[in-house]
């Protein structure tokens, strides 16, 4: 079921996600792309787009196609990044019958909770890199780094007004997923309106192969570090 939040709540994603919260991470991401070797100015798909936060600063640097599963997410994009190419699909079963000089998936690849899932998103990504090419892979968590963790936001704009907790924890340590619930207030004027909402998600430890094609080259255990500090993986 998809999650609310990419949905019914979607008019509310930009008070809990401002854009220029991505500008950080979406440079990390870009330098690690280059120094993988892709080409300023090339081709960049992105898996698991969103509302287009990062891409806002990728589409700097590349010529960015923008794919998500939901289409008020995508809505949200195209408002945000009309000059880049958007397309509603699947990242375990996109097929655009061509390849750019860099992929990216950023924490979209977190809703892969099961192998098959995994080794799809990554035969996805693998068919879609030219040879050469780079691609970036940022997990929230890998099975290594997690701890539980909770997080307050706040959001303000006009009559409407956000605060939500985020609390990730993991039912069952013996699996491959953990949940992150979302509690919302959400004021609109007067009204005032609570909604929870829960994602199930994946995790996978750091060398883990498992999901990737076999005898594939350009899927490598290799990792970069976005930035200090940081839990996300970018592997090229």
């Amino acid at each position: 079921m998809q999650p609310l939040l990419y949905g019914e709540l979607t008019p509310w994603y930009r008070l809990l996600d401002p854009v220029a919260d991505h500008a950080d991470e979406a440079a990390a991401y870009v330098d690690a792309l280059l120094r993988a070797g892709a080409p300023r100015g090339g081709t960049l798909l992105e898996l698991g787009a969103g509302a287009g936060g990062n891409a806002f600063f990728f589409k700097r640097d590349f010529a960015c196609t923008l794919t998500d599963l939901s289409p008020e997410m995508l809505a949200l994009s195209r408002a945000l990044n009309p000059e880049c190419e958007h397309l509603a699909g699947d990242m375990r079963t996109l097929h655009l019958a061509r390849t750019f000089d860099a992929v990216m998936v950023h924490d979209a690849v977190a809703y892969m909770t099961t192998r098959a899932d995994l080794a799809a998103m990554a035969a996805t990504a693998f068919a879609h890199t030219r040879p050469g090419g780079a691609a970036v892979f940022a997990p929230d968590y890998v099975r290594e780094a997690f701890r539980e963790k909770t997080e307050l936001y706040t959001g303000d704009e006009g009559p409407r007004a956000l605060r939500c907790l985020e609390w990730a924890w993991d039912p069952d340590p013996s699996d491959h997923t953990y949940c992150v619930e979302y509690a919302f207030l959400l004021r609109d004027g007067a009204q005032m309106r609570a909604v929870h909402d829960r994602h199930l998600e994946g995790f996978w430890r750091r060398h883990h192969r498992g999901g990737a094609p076999r005898n594939v080259p350009g899927v490598q255990a290799r990792h970069h570090r976005g930035w200090p500090g940081d839990d996300r993986d970018c592997g090229s």
